[in-house]
């Protein structure tokens, strides 16, 4: 199950957050279909929110056909977004975690990592996609 974290430095709101974590969870294996959300009272509770706003992330969630609402019973994961399975992912996972931890024996600082990942990434993507493109014809 999954469990939320709230940072409370950041300039995202709330519900963004959890809708985050949950999108993520879904990418990554830790959610699928059929598994439950924790209980808004319990998420509310923990995280020292107002309820309505985990009923907010929680009903983006629906809307974008993620997870269902059962009356009296709970929220229900109905679909992934998923590539391979987590399985399939233990060993990026791992080569990850021993870069991340490279990275903060650099000193680097969360916010510094997700900018390097981030800009590294949408580098990559723009390289690629210039790659792929067909060259323009001389005329």
């Amino acid at each position: 199950m999954i469990e939320f974290v709230l940072d409370a430095r950041s300039k995202v709101n709330t519900y963004v957050q959890l809708i985050q974590q949950v999108k993520q969870a879904l990418r990554v294996g830790l959610l699928v279909p059929g598994d439950q959300l924790p209980k808004v009272r319990d998420v509310a509770q923990s995280l020292a929110i107002n309820p309505n706003t985990v009923l907010k992330a929680y009903r983006e969630l629906e809307i974008e056909g993620l997870v269902e609402g059962r009356p009296g019973v709970g929220t229900f994961v109905r679909r992934t977004l998923g590539g391979p399975p987590l399985a399939d992912q233990a060993e990026l996972r791992e080569d990850l975690v021993a870069w991340l931890r490279r990275a903060r024996t650099a000193g680097l600082t969360p916010e510094d990592v997700i900018a390097l990942v981030e800009t590294t990434l949408r580098a990559t993507l723009a390289a690629e996609a210039a790659r792929t493109q067909p060259a323009a014809s001389a005329g």
